[in-house]
């Protein structure tokens, strides 16, 4: 199997050897270097209709790139979309749900399934609308966040709340339900109003047994800071 490694500590690089005839993918430009002994292709893995629904799942591209290698062993080196820090997990006990933009590479045997989510999820969640990817088989799968990552522990008993924007994966065991970051009167429509004017938005409330993955960095808070700086016409 593919020996994955993070080099580098500010914006790593994911550094792949494969021994000859063994096979990855990954997101659509991630391929930053590769030995010549490799060989690179862009394929719809699993054909139109999977990759439309990866597409409508967490914003994928409808080809991605699959390195195998044919002539040898070989070294690559992939790189994530946004600047962040890059995490490696094993999928086979566990399967993992991948939020928007997360996925970076994963072994051949690994597949991402959609699956639906529930209306409330779906609607506020940000995780990638009614349709979510689920990393299940055997092998390794790198997802990256915007700016640092840190795993937590979710354990019996003790429910975690993670700002939905802040999350990269999870342990698809978890149960996961969505709510708003502040209290108070009013019912749904008074917390709401009352998590806008606090600044805080819709949040993730994680129960059971699992990993959960967050970033440090919001890229829809940073990019709407960074249009604000922009000179208006």
């Amino acid at each position: 199997m593919a020996q994955y490694t993070i080099t580098g500590d500010v914006d790593p690089f994911l550094h792949v050897s494969l021994k000859h005839g063994e096979k990855i993918y990954c997101e659509s430009n991630a391929m930053v270097m590769m030995e010549s002994a490799l060989e690179l292709k862009g394929k719809m893995t699993g054909g139109l209709g999977s990759a439309i629904m990866r597409r409508l799942a967490n914003g994928e591209s409808f080809f991605q790139q699959h390195i195998e290698a044919v002539r040898g062993d070989g070294d690559c080196l992939l790189s994530p979309t946004l600047p962040g820090a890059i995490e490696i997990l094993d999928v086979g006990n566990t399967n993992y749900m991948i939020t928007d933009g997360a996925f970076v590479a994963a072994d051949s045997s690994v597949s991402l399934n959609v699956k639906t989510q529930r209306l409330g999820s779906a609607l506020f969640g940000q995780t990638g609308g009614f349709f979510i990817c689920e990393a299940s088989g055997v092998g390794k799968l790198a997802v990256s966040g915007f700016g640092s990552s840190f795993v937590l522990d979710v354990e019996p008993g003790k429910d975690i709340i993670i700002d939905n924007a802040h999350v990269i994966a999870w342990d698809s065991a978890l149960h996961h339900e969505i709510s708003v970051a502040t209290q108070g009167g009013g019912g749904l429509l008074g917390q709401l109003v009352n998590s806008v004017t606090s600044g805080e938005g819709m949040v993730l409330k994680f129960s059971g047994k699992g990993k959960v993955i967050i970033c440090s960095r919001n890229k829809d808070t940073f990019a709407a800071w960074l249009l604000k700086l922009m000179p208006s016409n």
